[in-house]
């Protein structure tokens, strides 16, 4: 018997439940299952908009001597899900498929996928550190429940806008840099101004790749910005937002400006 949970996504307490093994198994073994090359989402943090789901997985090797049962509970969850907290459950939850697979007689390589659906699994509180919670057991009956084996982030996308003119313009005159910084909300499903955050103008000379910070400017109160430099020659301007916790970095396209 493998006990399995119908729902693809749930918001409250979930108990892990103890994976049925033959009787004879029952008694746990002094060795411990060992878990290792832990990932979520190929180690990169979770980055999701307004409307597009979003997927991701687990994935760990899980061994022991005796070997390991295919069944796995395993879920993500942020805080506390009974409470105030918000649990997400994998695809192959209620579908039958065995989490972990053998690659040897006492190694399985195991994998869980989530899909996330921001207009209905998230607020935008969720943007924050999430934990990877397991239940793995070998054959001998083993088992290690952990309630935290992997942290990771889970953030608001976001995105950024850059638009130099007058173009062309004459070397020496005053060009006006605007743009905007926003971020997915996830309470409205739209995007909206991240305000009050540093980012950084930046200049890219014709013919050159890189790129030179010219100031730093802070979005006002709609995420807006907005400021002003002397034109010296051919290039490109961009802004740059280095990202905080809940929201990753991003670079605008790139203004080309012809100076004349």
């Amino acid at each position: 018997m493998r006990i399995r949970v119908s729902a693809a996504v749930v918001t409250g307490a979930l108990a892990f439940s103890a994976l049925a093994v033959p009787a004879a198994q029952a008694a746990p073994a002094a060795e411990a299952v060992k878990l290792t090359n832990i990932k979520v989402n190929g180690g990169k943090d979770v980055v999701v908009g307004t409307t597009a789901k979003k997927t991701f997985t687990v994935t760990f090797t899980a061994s022991h001597s005796t070997g390991i049962y295919p069944d796995a509970n395993i879920t993500v969850e942020r805080g506390n899900a009974s409470t105030t907290g918000n649990i997400l459950l994998p695809e192959e939850w209620g579908t039958g498929a065995d989490a972990c697979k053998s690659v040897s007689a006492t190694t399985s390589n195991c994998k869980a996928t989530f899909v996330v659906d921001p207009q209905y699994d998230l607020d935008n509180v969720d943007a924050a550190t999430w934990k990877t919670d397991v239940l793995v057991q070998s054959l001998e009956g083993a088992d290690l429940e952990s309630t935290n084996i992997k942290s990771w982030r889970l953030q608001r996308l976001s995105k950024l806008t850059t638009n130099a003119a007058p173009e062309p313009i004459k070397k020496g005159k005053t060009l006006t840099v605007t743009g905007a910084l926003t971020r997915a909300n996830w309470d409205t499903d739209k995007y909206a101004g991240y305000t009050s955050q540093p980012v950084k103008l930046q200049y890219q000379k014709r013919g050159s790749t890189a790129w030179s910070t010219v100031k730093t400017v802070k979005s006002d109160g709609r995420g807006n910005l907005k400021t002003t430099v002397k034109a010296t020659a051919d290039g490109s301007f961009r802004y740059s937002f280095a990202g905080t916790s809940t929201t990753p970095a991003v670079n605008s396209g790139a203004d080309y400006v012809d100076v004349r």
